[in-house]
């Protein structure tokens, strides 16, 4: 068949282990034989960052502003055994966050549902989208350990070196604890704008939640620039599109997604979005079957799978084995980078084929063909058989040659 053709280059981040060993095999058994791959091609496995001194992923997120959609593999964020064992001279930053910091973007994840697993929350029948605020909070929080009694102040110093602000955090009449963090109007003002956006292109409504009641100024800027920006900007847009804005408290939001059907976006702060991206996916299924598009205010898309690089799986491999990664995640990268891609392009032949290889993925899971990850979460009534990897892509491969065949 002819290949289905490309205009513009994605930006192709390669990765880590297990998942650039999977990278290799989407390509060449679900890409490469019927798309005219163009890519614009950045090594961020650990050996390449050590050898540019992480110049190669910076290089990365540059061409992302350039071509305005990526697809990254998953990486390695080194720590000291991670050092250790790569003989680096540093321990480099995670290249996730440098990514995240350069596209000024915001993470939006989202469980991919098949009929033959069944979310534990009964109620769920679509699935919910954590868009996660990844800058500041306790990631950038500068803390420390006070050994004895003592004050412990916030102070603020403006440009100009006078002191504008000065208030005891606690006096403290023993050993302790003390962390101050931060964010910055800028950067919760690109959150707000990338979460109206991408609710309106995806067509879904939008949640918001915080502890503005508690906490009144950290919090409460949130809300108010969330507030703002949507009457100001996107409430008339949300309107005609059909869908609606909704803030309420972290606690009541919880409640009330426990009860929900599913079919929203979720947006959370920092540390809410990391905790409640990872219980919406086991509640959904598995962390291998959970997507993640980072968007930035101005319509930059870099999709990746939600897991890391599978570490286990890929000693197993180095030793010769047969292993049963679920590369379900990682293809889904693809078909969302091509996807948008197309879009962007007005290709709608690129459009259809993402559109068909998710069908294909999906058609696999539902014949009961499954990595064994899955196996064990099948629903009652259904059966499945655990493949290793390379099986499970062919299969994959199978069906979709039959759906673009017809």
């Amino acid at each position: 068949m002819e290949k289905i053709r490309m205009t513009t280059p994605l930006v192709e981040m390669d990765g880590d282990e297990m998942t650039r060993i999977l990278w290799r095999m989407i390509k060449d058994e679900l890409l490469l034989p019927f798309v005219d791959l163009k890519t614009e091609y950045y090594d961020l496995g650990l050996p390449e960052r050590e050898r540019t001194k992480d110049k190669v992923t910076f290089d990365s997120a540059y061409a992302t502003q350039k071509y305005g959609v990526a697809v990254k593999c998953a990486t390695i964020t080194p720590n000291r055994q991670r050092v250790e064992e790569y003989n680096l001279s540093e321990m480099w930053k995670s290249p996730n966050g440098t990514i995240r910091a350069i596209l000024d973007g915001t993470v939006f994840r989202a469980p991919i549902l098949i009929d033959s697993i069944r979310p534990s929350v009964r109620s769920w029948k679509a699935p919910i989208t954590i868009a996660r605020h990844a800058y500041g909070d306790i990631y950038k929080a500068t803390e420390y350990r006070v050994p004895a009694e003592g004050k412990a102040e916030l102070v603020f110093t403006d440009k100009d070196g006078k002191e504008t602000f000065r208030e005891t955090v606690y006096d403290f009449e023993c050993a302790g604890v003390l962390q101050g963090s931060y964010n910055k109007d800028s950067s919760i003002r690109s959150f707000a704008h990338a979460c109206f956006k991408y609710a309106l292109d995806t067509k879904q409504d939008l949640w918001f939640s915080t502890k503005d009641t508690i906490s009144k100024q950290y919090d409460q800027t949130f809300k108010l620039i969330f507030a703002e920006i949507f009457e100001k900007e996107y409430k008339e847009a949300f309107e005609k599109a059909g869908i609606t804005y909704f803030y309420t408290l972290i606690d009541d939001a919880v409640a009330r997604v426990i009860r929900s059907e599913g079919g929203f976006i979720w947006a959370c702060k920092n540390y809410d979005g990391d905790v409640m991206s990872d219980m919406v996916s086991t509640a959904f299924g598995s962390l291998a079957m959970m997507t993640s598009v980072l968007v930035s205010p101005d319509g930059k898309y870099e999709y990746e799978a939600a897991h890391g690089t599978v570490t286990r799986h890929y000693y197993r491999h180095l030793k010769g084995e047969k292993t049963s990664t679920n590369p379900i995640a990682t293809i889904y990268a693809w078909s969302g980078a091509l996807r948008k891609r197309g879009e962007l392009d007005g290709l709608s032949d690129l459009v259809r084929f993402a559109n068909k290889l998710e069908a294909a993925c999906i058609k696999t899971l539902d014949d009961g063909i499954m990595t064994k990850d899955l196996v064990g979460l099948v629903s009652e009534g259904y059966t499945a058989t655990a493949v290793n990897s390379e099986e499970f892509i062919r299969a994959i491969r199978e069906r979709l040659e039959k759906s673009l065949g017809a």
